[in-house]
């Protein structure tokens, strides 16, 4: 039957011209159980194929050499149950449970991937192995004493699986559970109240195990345990958890470990028993141990592609019914025990010489059980021939085409295709294919992810190399070869060019330039990836930067605010308490993150005693209650620091006056701030007045010198003239110029500084005693009070200048 049907499928692919691979993935999902004709999934619509495209293409389903629980439809184009599934039976402890099998076309010839993922009901309660467990207690055994309990089996996965143990009565025992490495709980019954033979020799118990799944099932253990007298001490193994190793298929009595117990009783007390307690796997079945020595031996047949490690709970126990328990770990090592198994999926038996290079000319699938470098399989085809061999997907290889075809110089091809796997000795299997003559671009790069997430922290050297984006093809030699591009955008109206940059044969992102963090914190951009097939494939991707904070801020005090030319006081009267609220500094960051986080400290004050700085919130109270003592001016330095590596900091300065009334604080602030403007611009006043009078003083030097030497001239010509000129002056005249801004008579006085602090500059004259006076509070403001009297209107009066000192 099987070869009649090979023949049947050799006849069908003879009439086929063209022969192409495409392969695509499916999923579905359907509880175990399901009746036999149950619908799984629409897989024509779900693949967008035609039902009469089935039909045409002979579809079918192959499984491999895994049991059939689908079929296929071809009339309606839907995927049925062929055969009620159990997930127990299926895949055991397994999860997810699922099916792999390829639904195959011909003419052209296609090929898809299905998964049938088989989810859990509650088709199992939990049950016990055995149906009741015997122990025999000391009534000396101590409060806390611990007795490991056989676990309960579930065969069902998740909320479905055991979820919980119930232990009654609870009137001396109590169960506790121990989470277990592999998702287990190992189950404890702990004792709580000390046994009393005399009242009561025989303890009956019963254990509930309960699974989650709806409605819940459970399963029952008696329990029981006879109260023995006195043995005080129970054996303590040497360790808790004991690790081993051995390989697949080791002889049946190979000794794997040997574990150890001692009890420091004598006598029948302290006699040592070993046993194996059932678990939830087939380890009993697969170990014995000797109950005398300890000695952990193979007695069943490991398979590592079954099941690679094991976990066998082992119990000490003396003769007086005391127990401890340890655990013992067995890794199953893999050896090289299976070749890679040849399946040919479909194949062409004539093909055309004129086909293209890269033609497929038939589908192998490879099967090796074994796992690492025993699992991996590399395949092979003779040489000197037109063809070659690639892998499509994980264990699938296609023979194709590499260059043109001639049938007149050769028609025909014997193509062995030889598989090895990695392991030591190596192992393989081959099989020849026999072609009468038969021969593109089609796979777009696709990038590693749907979308790209990239951190640069801010103040980046320009040029930094960033991350790198990276796309596959699963195209082969110039038609794999990718190009990356960074497509046009723009940024905050920013070409994103003048952002970043990307490599074009690395995928390599740069920065072009160092960001701030304060200015733009994150943006995004597509990068395209070209493969170099003829026309060529592309796709694109997202890239999002994000911009990480640097303390490159320090913080900035919004109050007090620190004037140059002000002082700002605050006041605390002298009856405040403790802890009272002289002012709170107030400052921000303008980083983020902890960098903005600020602490406050008192970094100096006139009296360390009186003030402190909350930490936190800034905020300046008294540590002690004020006194008549403490000095009107109190002068505090804050500083205030970020939390950023390294940190930076700002100071402020706090004037604080501790007085009752206002007059109080201005008679002695007034003296501070004398010092402060006179320390500042006493220089500068200094310069500047002796440079204004200097240069009034010449002024006027000149102008009067000018007055009297044209008066003379004046007196010259009329003295020598004929005519009786009387000459005439009035009681008040202006300067030759006629500006009316001359006086007759100047008198100039200067008063050098009176003290260290105050200085006060007079200017006067006789005749028009003109003063200028200097506020003691040196604050710039000036008054100016002129007094004016008659001048003299005789034509002879002098015109007198004073001493300048």
């Amino acid at each position: 039957m099987a070869d009649r049907t090979m023949r049947r499928q050799v006849l069908l692919f003879i009439s086929a011209l063209y022969f192409s691979s495409v392969i695509g993935q499916v999923s579905y999902s359907i509880p175990e159980e399901m009746p036999k004709g149950s619908f799984v999934g629409d897989i024509a619509q779900d693949l967008g194929l035609d039902v009469k495209r089935l039909k045409s293409g002979k579809a079918r389903i192959y499984t491999g050499d895994s049991a059939e629980y689908i079929e296929l439809n071809k009339e309606r184009g839907v995927l049925l149950i062929k055969e009620k599934i159990d997930r127990e039976a299926t895949c055991a402890e397994t999860a997810p449970c699922a099916l792999h099998f390829q639904v195959i076309l011909e003419n052209p010839m296609e090929f898809y991937s299905i998964t049938v993922e088989v989810t859990d009901i509650n088709d199992n309660a939990p049950i016990f192995k055995r149906g009741e467990m015997k122990f025999r207690i000391s009534e000396s055994a101590i409060t806390g004493t611990v007795f490991v309990l056989d676990q309960a089996v579930d065969l069902d996965v998740g909320m479905n699986g055991l979820q919980s143990y119930v232990l009654k009565p609870t009137d001396n025992f109590v169960l506790r559970l121990q989470n277990q490495a592999d998702g287990s709980k190992m189950v404890e019954m702990v004792l709580q109240k000390p046994l009393d033979r005399e009242k009561q020799d025989h303890l009956s118990l019963v254990l509930t195990a309960i699974d989650g799944g709806e409605p819940q099932l459970s399963g029952t253990v008696q329990i029981h345990v006879n109260v023995l007298d006195s043995n005080d001490n129970a054996p303590v193994f040497t360790q808790k958890i004991y690790k081993s190793s051995i390989r697949e298929n080791s002889p049946s009595g190979t000794v794997v470990i040997t574990v150890s117990a001692s009890d420091l009783d004598e006598g029948s007390n302290g006699i040592i028993s070993y046993a194996i307690l059932n678990s939830v796997d087939d380890a009993s079945e697969i170990f014995d141990i000797n109950k005398r020595n300890g000695e952990v031996k193979l007695v069943g047949n490991t398979d590592f592609e079954k099941k690679r490690q094991y976990q066998i709970h082992v119990q000490a126990t003396d003769e007086g019914g005391l127990t401890d328990s340890s655990k013992v770990i067995v890794e199953i090592a893999d050896t090289n025990d299976n070749i890679p198994a040849i399946n040919v999926m479909s194949k062409s038996s004539v093909v055309t010489e004129d086909i293209q290079p890269g033609t497929v000319v038939t589908i192998v699938n490879i099967q090796d059980p074994d796992s690492g470098e025993n699992g991996k399989v590399q395949c092979y085809i003779n040489e000197n021939i037109p063809f070659s061999i690639t892998s499509t997907s994980n264990n699938f290889f296609t023979v194709i085409t590499d260059s043109e075809l001639n049938r007149e110089r050769s028609p025909e091809y014997n193509i062995t295709v030889t598989c090895s796997d990695e392991g030591v000795p190596s192992l393989s299997s081959s099989v020849t294919l026999t072609l009468q003559i038969s021969d593109v671009n089609d796979n777009a790069p696709v990038f590693e992810r749907s979308s790209y997430e990239a951190y640069i922290v801010e103040n980046n050297t320009p040029g930094l190399s960033i991350f790198t984006v990276r796309a596959r093809d699963a195209d082969w030699n110039q038609n794999a070869r990718v190009s990356y591009i960074l497509e046009d955008s723009s940024v905050n109206g920013v070409p994103v060019s003048s952002y970043v940059s990307v490599s074009a044969d690395s995928g390599v992102i740069h920065a072009v330039r160092s960001f701030d963090y304060e200015q733009i914190k994150d943006f995004h951009f597509r990068v395209k990836a070209q493969d170099g097939g003829s026309p060529p494939l592309s796709s694109n991707v997202t890239v999002k930067i994000l911009i990480q904070d640097q303390n490159d801020n320090p913080p900035q005090v919004l109050y007090p605010v620190q004037t140059g030319g002000s002082l700002v006081a605050e006041m605390v009267p002298r009856s405040a308490d403790v802890s009272y609220l002289v002012t709170k500094v107030v400052a921000v960051d303008v980083d983020s993150g902890q960098n903005a986080w600020l602490s406050y400290k008192l970094q100096k004050a006139t009296d360390r005693a009186l003030f402190e700085v909350g930490l936190q919130n800034g905020e300046i109270r008294t540590i002690r209650q004020v006194t008549d003592k403490d000095a009107v001016k109190q002068r505090l330095t804050v500083i205030v620091e970020d939390n950023g590596q390294p940190s930076r900091s700002a100071t402020v300065i706090v004037n604080v006056a501790v007085a009752d009334s206002f007059p109080e604080v201005l008679s002695e602030f007034t003296d501070f701030t004398h010092d402060k403007e006179y320390n500042d611009n006493l220089t500068f006043y200094l310069v500047l007045a002796l440079a204004v009078v200097s240069f009034l003083f010449i002024t006027c030097l000149v102008v009067i010198i000018s007055v009297k030497i044209y008066r003379w001239r004046q007196s010259r010509i009329m003295f020598h003239s004929n005519l009786p000129v009387i000459p005439y002056y009035p009681p008040r005249y202006s300067d030759t110029l006629g500006t009316g801004t001359l006086q007759h008579v100047y008198n100039y006085e200067v008063c050098r500084t009176t003290d260290s602090r105050k200085s006060d500059c007079k200017f006067g004259t006789a005749g028009s005693q003109n003063v200028l006076i200097m506020d003691p509070s040196a604050t710039g403001t000036m008054q100016r009070i002129q007094s004016e009297k008659s001048i003299l209107d005789e034509p002879d009066s002098p015109l007198e200048v004073s001493s300048l000192v």
